[in-house]
């Protein structure tokens, strides 16, 4: 592969950055800025530590807008450097798609439709009428179900199962382990207290630019459609149940839960561990604190945590208070006992 070299300049340009010092120095990749070298840029978090800026080795460095020069060091000031070395950081790692074809180990059903330019890994499974973009990657051990639909460059990593009639959209990742499709968790109670289970037939739809990490579970709709919208993230471990609607750019953290047919609006948040019921809907823009368990609607814009969920100003407060309780409860005994002792009736002279 050809190396990557850019000048400051030019990667300044890409980030929107001004550039402090010597422009026209190249640069070669990135690196933690303890560990970077001739050839590297790399990256300041906050103008605080800029102490750091005199004993890195870095060719150049990316810091938050305001930060002086030192010792002739080039620097990009951006507004936000953690953007800024996502940029950078994925171009010098970025690769060209390699097509490797259909492993001869591959199990490839009927009546499918793949891309010129693809990756099909040993002991994957494609079953009948799946349909494949270009430079779309089927790695060891997935399983594809009937009539999936896989847009462009999307990558299915080892071991993932996705069952029939899912529709998987362009430059999506779904990593190591994930269940896409499984039933949802529907039962009926009869008369003898036994749980008959509801048929789970609907389907799940995963817009472009969604990322899925390892290990999770997102359930087909007991009828109509499970639905992730575009640029979501989800991290590990978590937990998607069936007809729910999760709106574009939302971040879902590890071992989110989800309940069954409950919305989601756009770019809302949820903390690792965090929770709702089913059948309620968070508005754009709700974060929920990590162990937060949401039992019901939440307006745009609402920050909550706690169980059950609650303003998140009024949580932090109950929380302070609660480190407080055995003080409180010793004070309370005290002050009992005081005036209980003040509300004694005098002994009756004979």
């Amino acid at each position: 592969m050809t190396e990557k070299i850019l000048s400051v300049a030019a990667i300044a340009e890409m980030v929107n950055g001004q550039v402090e010092g010597d422009e026209k120095v190249l640069i070669r990749g990135f690196a933690p800025i303890d560990a970077a070298g001739a050839g590297d840029i790399s990256f300041l978090a906050k103008a605080a530590k800029d102490d750091l800026l005199a004993t890195t080795e870095a060719s150049a460095v990316i810091v938050p807008q305001g930060v002086a020069p030192r010792d002739g060091l080039p620097l990009i000031q951006v507004r936000d450097p953690y953007l800024a070395v996502a940029i950078i950081h994925g171009y010098f790692v970025a690769t060209p798609f390699s097509a490797k074809g259909i492993h001869p180990r591959a199990s490839i059903g009927q009546g499918c439709s793949l891309g010129k330019e693809i990756t099909i890994a040993p002991l994957a499974v494609l079953g009948d009428r799946v349909k494949i973009g270009e430079r779309v990657t089927v790695e060891a051990g997935a399983v594809i179900g009937d009539d999936v639909q896989l847009g462009d460059d999307t990558t299915i990593k080892a071991n993932v199962t996705i069952y029939g009639h899912c529709l998987i959209g362009k430059r999506v990742t779904i990593h190591a382990g994930t269940v896409v499709g499984s039933d949802g968790y529907g039962y009926s109670v009869n008369e003898r207290g036994e749980h008959i289970k509801r048929p789970q037939v609907g389907t799940v739809r995963i817009d472009d630019d969604v990322e899925i990490g390892a290990n999770c579970c997102i359930d087909r709709a007991a009828y109509g459609v499970t639905w992730i919208k575009a640029g979501t993230k989800i991290d590990n471990l978590v937990q998607v149940a069936h007809n729910v609607v999760i709106g574009e750019n939302s971040l879902l953290v590890a071992q989110v839960g989800v309940s069954g047919s409950t919305t989601l609006g756009r770019n809302v948040v949820m903390g690792g561990q965090a929770a709702t019921t089913g059948h309620i809907t968070l508005g754009d823009r709700v974060m929920v604190a990590a162990r937060g368990a949401v039992h019901n609607n939440q307006p745009a814009g609402a920050m909550v945590g706690g169980t059950p969920a609650i303003p998140i100003r009024q949580w932090t407060k109950s929380c302070a208070v609660f480190a407080k309780l055995p003080e409180l409860q010793k004070n309370i005994r005290k002050n009992s006992k005081a005036i209980a002792e003040l509300c004694k009736e005098p002994d009756k002279k004979e």
